[in-house]
């Protein structure tokens, strides 16, 4: 591949992505939301012994897996899909580049869209707790390091889509049906499994690992140093288990399904046609 072909698509991809609607829709609603949580929690910090940073961070772990794997799944499906459908895949392709500029390049550009929408919103709230003088810089920046992995790693699922699909709309409706299944019942099904199976906690730490947003939940709340007790028997299970290597585990495997998304995705689209 060459560096300044992959770099020259990379800028035109996040340009483009920077003028997609949903994109800015996403990056505005997420802002809006950090700085609102982050202003009632300093603002009703005097009132408990719990501090303004930690009603922050606990408040947006939960909008974070909501929010981020929508926003990640939305740009990869759009990211080839939309240029098939509208031509300009198959144009860009009869240029005197490589399918893996093309990807690889699509993938760099979508992927800083996504940092930097999920960067204004983390802004606005790192700027409120400063103000406040609430919290620490590291572990909010942790909290960003594993919330950006899990927009990649949401982003290469969505790619993986785009790869498959001919059309825009069909890209966006599968990614949908792909959120809802991470988010809700991913969770409803390892409970289901629980009590059906009665795995042993070992098996039930591999059940919960395998779904990138249950491995963002563990990182987030590890990085906030809290206690895994809220997580219940898989996370006392796995902070015993593997002790002070659990975050290096969990970084780990989300860099593991990026890398496999990805792939995957790069593999689907070189095989197939561009039509």
């Amino acid at each position: 591949m060459e560096l300044t072909l992959l770099w020259t698509i990379a800028l035109r991809e996040l340009r483009e992505a920077l003028r997609n609607k949903w994109l800015a829709f996403y990056a505005v609603g997420f802002a809006a939301l950090a700085y609102a949580l982050s202003q009632a929690s300093v603002a009703s910090s005097g009132y408990s012994g719990l501090g303004g940073f930690g009603r922050t961070a606990a408040s947006l772990i939960n909008a974070l897996l909501l929010f981020v794997p929508l926003l990640g799944l939305s740009v990869g499906a759009g990211a080839l899909a939309g240029d098939r459908e509208r031509g300009t895949l198959l144009y860009l392709l009869a240029q005197p580049v490589n399918r893996a500029e093309v990807f690889f390049g699509k993938a760099i550009g979508s992927g800083m869209a996504v940092t930097a929408a999920l960067a204004v919103g983390f802004g606005l709230a790192a700027l409120t707790l400063a103000s406040a003088s609430e919290g620490d810089a590291f572990t909010y920046l942790a909290l960003a390091g594993y919330t950006v992995l899990l927009a990649l790693a949401s982003m290469g699922l969505g790619f993986i889509i785009s790869a498959l699909t001919r059309k825009g709309a069909t890209a966006m409706g599968a990614s949908l049906l792909l959120w809802l299944g991470l988010v809700f019942f991913g969770d409803i099904g390892l409970v289901g499994a629980t009590l059906t199976l009665r795995p042993t906690p070992t098996v039930l730490l591999g059940m919960l690992l395998i779904n990138p947003l249950q491995v963002f939940k563990l990182g987030a709340i590890y990085s906030l140093r809290a206690t895994l007790d809220t997580l219940g028997a898989a996370g006392q299970f796995a902070l015993y288990k593997f002790g002070d290597a659990l975050p290096a585990l969990l970084l780990g495997l989300l860099a593991g399904w990026i890398a496999l998304s990805f792939g995957a995705a790069f593999a689907l689209f070189s095989r197939r046609g561009d039509l």
